[in-house]
């Protein structure tokens, strides 16, 4: 059990809560990425990927770059990996 501890200034105690919104956004974010992904690989798999639904999943991995969401190297070892699948399955 984590014992939560709340700061006495006014100012540390809007940064806790300010963080902790943004834990979520960061999370919902994440997990929006990941859904996409997955949407993405099972299309390419099943041979139903069109070239629309690749380039936004492209375009949804830069923005995710741009917002800090995920590192330069992860969306890019993605992409790879999906423009590989999708030229695979053609």
């Amino acid at each position: 059990m984590e014992v939560m501890r709340m700061p006495n200034i006014k100012s540390a105690k809007k940064r806790v809560l300010v963080t902790e919104r943004k834990n979520e956004a960061n999370k919902m974010k994440k997990s929006e990425l990941r859904t996409q992904l997955k949407k993405a690989k099972v299309a390419v798999a099943s041979g139903e990927a069109s070239e629309d639904l690749i380039k936004d999943t492209q375009k949804k991995l830069d923005k995710a770059v741009a917002k800090g969401h995920i590192s330069k190297q992860a969306a890019a070892r993605n992409k790879s990996r999906l423009a590989k699948a999708a030229n695979a399955a053609k």
